[in-house]
C-alpha cells in the first residue's frame, strides 16, 4: 500500500509527528504530509467544508474519474480516427466523432480549468473563485459551440480542420 495508508488506519501519535517533522526535510515531503493530514481530517469529518456548486466541475471523485476517462478517450480515439482513411470516416461517422470530440474537449477543459481555479485563484483572492468558475463555464460553452460548428458544418469536420494545419494552402 501507500505510505500514507498507515496514517489512515490509526490517529497520529506524538512521537510519529516528531519523527515525520525530523525526517521530512524537503518541501515535497512536507507538502505530502500536509496533504495526507488534510485528507485524514476530511475523511474523519462527516461534512465537507468545501462548497459544491453546479459550476464546480472539479469536485468529487466522479469529476476526477470523468476527467481521466476523457483524457484516455482523447488519447486513444483521436489518433485512430485521424489515421483512418477518409473514405471510411466521411459522413455521419465524421460528424459523430466531431461531436464526441467537441463534447469531450470542452468538458475536459472545463474540469481542468476548474482545478486551476481551485488551486490558484484563492491565492490571489478568494472572492474571485466564483467569477473564475463562471468564466470557465462560459469558455467551455464557447469551445463546445465552436467545435460543434466545425464538426457539423465544415468540409471534413474536426478531422479536416486538423489535417488542414499540415496541408499546403490551395491557390485558386
Amino acid at each position: 500500500g501507500c505510505f500514507f495508508d498507515h496514517f489512515r488506519r490509526r490517529p497520529l501519535e506524538p512521537h510519529t509527528i516528531t519523527m515525520l517533522r525530523t525526517s521530512t526535510t524537503s518541501t515535497v515531503c512536507r507538502k505530502a504530509v500536509t496533504i495526507a493530514r488534510r485528507n485524514l481530517s476530511n475523511a474523519s469529518s462527516s461534512t465537507s467544508t468545501r462548497q459544491s456548486s453546479a459550476l464546480a466541475g472539479d469536485t468529487g471523485r466522479k469529476a476526477t474519474h470523468l476527467h481521466h476517462a476523457m483524457t484516455s478517450f482523447l488519447a486513444i480515439a483521436a489518433p485512430v480516427v485521424m489515421f483512418t482513411p477518409d473514405s471510411y470516416t466521411d459522413g455521419m461517422i465524421n460528424k459523430g466523432f466531431g461531436m464526441l470530440v467537441a463534447t469531450t474537449v470542452s468538458a475536459h477543459s472545463w474540469i481542468g480549468m476548474n482545478y486551476v481555479a481551485t488551486d490558484y485563484v484563492p491565492k490571489v483572492s478568494k472572492a474571485l473563485v466564483g467569477p473564475a468558475r463562471v468564466f470557465n463555464a462560459a469558455l467551455g460553452l464557447v469551445t463546445f459551440v465552436g467545435l460543434s460548428k466545425i464538426a457539423l458544418n465544415d468540409k471534413g469536420g474536426i478531422k479536416g480542420a486538423i489535417k488542414g494545419l499540415w496541408r499546403p494552402q490551395q491557390k485558386e
